[in-house]
């Protein structure tokens, strides 16, 4: 009766040292899945901030191709104002040049009608005499008729310069009005160009005011992605703990039954020992004694054998391949995270644990050199594309090399 007390009680903690491990195991995925809802949920949010900084910086390149525009035209405004100031000087120029002229053809004018109106006046005085005297020194009438005829061209020549220095004046007037009147035009021009300036200016003054304001949302947009980045990185750290918590926990369990099986045989003993009623049945208690002490000395032995070895089973992980290219998202400076060069047969990838972490998977020994997948997920290194993918992606036991 007593056996059967004992062996209950030793099976009943058994079955709930059996039971409670997979409890812990339970809320420790519980904690993953909360974790990861709100990794999943900042992830989200980062998104979001990324997206708004991409519409924003989309925004704001707009806004620079539009100054940039609006530089061109005031470039060309300053251009074009120079120019109509270069104009509207040569055509001062010209016209203090036509305003001598005219001076001077108008005395010119003056004196030819204060001459010609003098020898009009003195023909028209001294007609009589004139004409007898011309009439009386001449020789003859031959020269009497030159003289007369010298007098009527005399004449003819006066009022002929008269009427051309009166063209003359009037051509230089003419000419002086078109080039007032194109002077008028050149200042409208020039007060147009100078207004145009003004509206760029004020335009480029609110580009360059919306550009500052889309450049403080961007810094503010930016702060807020690289506060998300950093919870995600806190958050995906302690991911890997939970995962690798769990994962020494299933390592554990898998552990227990071998190391609590031979408690039964131990607590047994005693009772075969004091009993002596069993010592005249040898047969019976022969068997019972040395298949315990064996049981006990198996497992001390295996227990021995895996510190001697140095060997911490990890659990069964996922194992995966990659390479250092681009498209497995290799480093570009093509180092790993701890910045080694990766070498095929010795690298892997692993985060939640330290660099120059020895892991042993199907026999063979690796560095945790790298990083890039969650713990409980092992991504070994291969020189080419072509024979990572080879590799595929399996399931294996992973220990811990001390």
């Amino acid at each position: 009766m007593r056996k059967k007390t004992s062996t209950g009680l030793i099976l009943g903690l058994l079955s709930a040292s059996l039971i409670i491990t997979p409890c812990y195991a339970a809320t420790t995925q519980s904690k993953i899945s909360a974790e990861q809802g709100e990794q999943k949920e900042n992830e989200k949010q980062l998104n979001d901030a990324q997206g708004r900084i991409k519409s924003l910086e989309s925004k704001k390149n707009n806004l620079e191709e539009y100054l940039t525009e609006l530089n061109n035209q005031l470039s060309e405004l300053g251009e074009n104002l120079q120019d109509i100031q270069s104009q509207s000087d040569a055509r001062q120029e010209e016209l203090a040049e036509l305003e001598t002229q005219l001076g001077e053809a108008q005395k010119k004018e003056e004196e030819q009608y204060s001459k010609m109106k003098l020898r009009i006046q003195y023909m028209y005085e001294n007609s009589n005499s004139s004409y007898i005297t011309l009439f009386l020194e001449a020789k003859d009438l031959s020269e009497f008729l030159s003289q007369a005829e010298n007098m009527s061209q005399m004449t003819k020549y006066d009022r002929k310069m008269l009427e051309e220095y009166k063209k003359t004046t009037a051509e230089i007037k003419e000419k002086e009005e078109s080039i007032k009147k194109e002077q008028e035009k050149l200042k409208k021009l020039h007060k147009e160009s100078l207004e145009k300036q003004d509206e760029i200016s004020s335009v480029m003054k609110s580009t360059r005011s919306q550009m500052e304001e889309y450049e403080t949302q961007i810094s503010a947009e930016k702060d807020t992605t690289k506060a998300l980045l950093n919870k995600i990185n806190v958050q995906s750290d302690k991911i890997n703990a939970l995962i690798k918590q769990e994962k020494d926990e299933e390592a554990a369990q898998s552990q227990k039954p071998s190391v609590q099986t031979p408690k039964p045989d131990n607590t047994a003993k005693p009772e075969n020992t004091t009993k002596p009623e069993n010592k005249p049945a040898p047969e019976e208690s022969k068997p019972e004694t040395p298949q315990k002490p064996e049981n006990n000395n198996n497992n001390s032995q295996e227990n021995e054998d895996q510190n001697a070895s140095g060997e911490k089973y990890l659990g069964k992980f996922k194992i995966t391949a990659y390479c250092n290219g681009s498209c497995c998202s290799g480093h570009s400076s093509g180092l790993t995270a701890s910045g080694t060069v990766p070498v095929q047969g010795r690298t892997v990838a692993m985060n939640g644990i330290p660099f120059g972490t020895k892991l042993k998977i199907n026999g063979s020994v690796y560095t945790v050199e790298d990083r890039g997948v969650p713990y409980g997920h092992v991504d070994i290194y291969f020189e080419s594309h072509e024979d990572a993918m080879e590799f595929g992606r399996m399931y294996a036991d992973v220990y811990q090399v001390n």
